[in-house]
C-alpha cells in the first residue's frame, strides 16, 4: 500500500482478509516477478509490499528484497508470515514502513518493483513523478523498473451500473468459522482527473449469528498507454518490454494488463 490518502489500507479488516481473497484468486503475477527476481544479479525493492503475496515467495527463492509499504497494519501482517518460513527466507527481506513517493534508502537495487497496481493509488501527476524519480535514484545503473497497472475497461469508467455492487467472489469460509462475502462497486466517477472512488465491500458472518458490513474505500488511478509512456519518459525512463499480461503475451486492445519493463533512458 501506498499512503492513506491513496489505498487506505490503514483498517485492520483489510490486512486480516487481504490474503484470504488474493490466495484465492491464484493470480499469475506472482510466478513473473519470480522469474524476474531469479535472474536479477543484485538486490531488489519492491513497492506497495503490503502483506508479502510477492515479496515472500522471491525471499524464499532466496533473493534479497527490501519491501517498503505506507500501512503498519499491512506490515505486521508480512512480518508474522515470514516468521512462518524457513529461517533462510526470513533473513533474505527487510521491511521499511514509508511513502513510495518520498524514500531514501541510501542504497541502490537491480530490480524495483510494484506488483498489483499500488501505482494507481497515485492521483495527482506530482505524485506520480515523484514515485518514479525516487525509483530512479534507487536504481543502479543497469537496474529494471518493472510493475503493472490494469488496461482500463472503458464501460467501468462511466457505465453508472456499476455504481450497484456486483459479487467478485463466492462466499468463503476462514478457520475460526466466520464466512466472507466480497462485493466491489464504483462509487463516483472522475473522468476529468481519471479515477474513479472504488468500494470493496466485505460482508461478515459470524457463527452466533452476527452479521458485519465493512468498507474498503479509495480512490484509484487509471492510465491510457500513451499517458503511461510519457510519464516514464518525462521520468528519464526508457520502455524495453511491455505486455499485456502476466504469461508474457504481446500487449493489445483486449489484454487486461499494461506490464512496463523499464531501465534509465540512455544507459
Amino acid at each position: 500500500m501506498v499512503k492513506n490518502s491513496g489505498g487506505n489500507y490503514d483498517q485492520a479488516f483489510v490486512a486480516e482478509h487481504y490474503d484470504n481473497v488474493y490466495d484465492r484468486l491464484h493470480r499469475l503475477d506472482v510466478q513473473f516477478y519470480v522469474d524476474y527476481a531469479k535472474k536479477t544479479p543484485g538486490s531488489i525493492l519492491e513497492l506497495g509490499c503490503g502483506t508479502g503475496r510477492v515479496l515472500i515467495p522471491i525471499a524464499a527463492a532466496g533473493k534479497k528484497i527490501t519491501g517498503l509499504d505506507y500501512s503498519p497494519l499491512m506490515l505486521q501482517r508480512c512480518r508474522e508470515k515470514l516468521a512462518l518460513q524457513p529461517t533462510a527466507a526470513g533473513e533474505m527481506a527487510t521491511l521499511i514502513q514509508g511513502d513510495m513517493t518520498k524514500f531514501n534508502l541510501e542504497e541502490k537495487f537491480s530490480l524495483i518493483t510494484m506488483p498489483f497496481r499500488p501505482f494507481q493509488h497515485l492521483i495527482t501527476v506530482r505524485e506520480q513523478k515523484a514515485c518514479l524519480q525516487c525509483v530512479r535514484r534507487h536504481l543502479d545503473k543497469e537496474g529494471l523498473l518493472v510493475f503493472d497497472v490494469f488496461q482500463p475497461f472503458l464501460p467501468r469508467l462511466t457505465d453508472t451500473r456499476y455504481l450497484m455492487e456486483i459479487d467478485v467472489e463466492p462466499e468463503m469460509a476462514l478457520p475460526d468459522g466466520r464466512k466472507v462475502r466480497r462485493t466491489n462497486r464504483t462509487a463516483a466517477f472522475h473522468p476529468a482527473e481519471q479515477y474513479n472512488d472504488i468500494e470493496l465491500i466485505y460482508y461478515i458472518k459470524y457463527p452466533d449469528g452476527r452479521r458485519e458490513r465493512q468498507v474498503h474505500a479509495f480512490p484509484m488511478r487509471y492510465f491510457f498507454r500513451t499517458k503511461m509512456e510519457h510519464l516514464l519518459e518525462l521520468s528519464g525512463f526508457e520502455i524495453i518490454d511491455f505486455f499485456g499480461n502476466f504469461d508474457r503475451t504481446p500487449f493489445t486492445e483486449n489484454s487486461p494488463e499494461m506490464i512496463f519493463t523499464a531501465k534509465k533512458a540512455g544507459n
